[in-house]
């Protein structure tokens, strides 16, 4: 992880998350969209960087550029919802359990006390990785996703679990 920066997202990242998006494979821009997007459209970009009451992002860069996302929704109660994205080159090295902790960071001092997310039925690794460190999450199958409920502080651990236990603040 030496070199990468984790940090909220900005607009000027436009041009950065378009080159970012288009270099993911196929493979894995269908496990994060659930559908492939070689050429991503204006609305897709914009919305992988707003920031708002409702909704945060974050990117890790190196070197200037963007090596992973991770974003969040939070819905009318205490939940949010969060999906994370990392380069073919950058995945199994801790990169996306360090963006969820910092992501869950911020949405629990913003109030959130659960985690949701969509996985894809394929996604083996993920849903490996949040059965061995969420032993409490509830999962439920829908249309070839698993949806997944955990509270906040269970997520902590999975990200601290997951990153080797260092904690990220952006």
């Amino acid at each position: 992880m030496l070199g990468t920066q984790i940090r909220p997202a900005r607009a000027d990242d436009e041009e950065r998350i378009t080159r970012f998006l288009r270099g993911l494979s196929l493979h894995t821009q269908t496990l994060r969209f659930f559908t492939g997007v070689a050429t991503p459209a204006t609305v897709l970009v914009r919305t992988l960087l707003a920031l708002d009451e409702r909704r945060d992002a974050l990117v890790a860069t190196m070197n200037g550029e963007i090596v992973g996302h991770a974003m969040s929704y939070r819905g009318d109660g205490a939940d949010v919802e969060i999906a994370v994205v990392v380069t073919d080159e950058w995945q199994g090295f801790g990169l996306g359990p360090k963006l969820v902790d910092a992501l869950l960071l911020r949405a629990a001092v913003r109030g959130a006390t659960t985690v949701g997310m969509d996985v894809l039925g394929e996604n083996r690794r993920v849903l490996k990785l949040i059965r061995r460190l969420w032993p409490d999450a509830k999962m439920k199958v829908t249309s070839g996703s698993v949806e997944v409920t955990a509270m906040i502080d269970q997520a902590a651990v999975f990200a601290e679990q997951g990153s080797g236990g260092t904690p990220l603040t952006a």
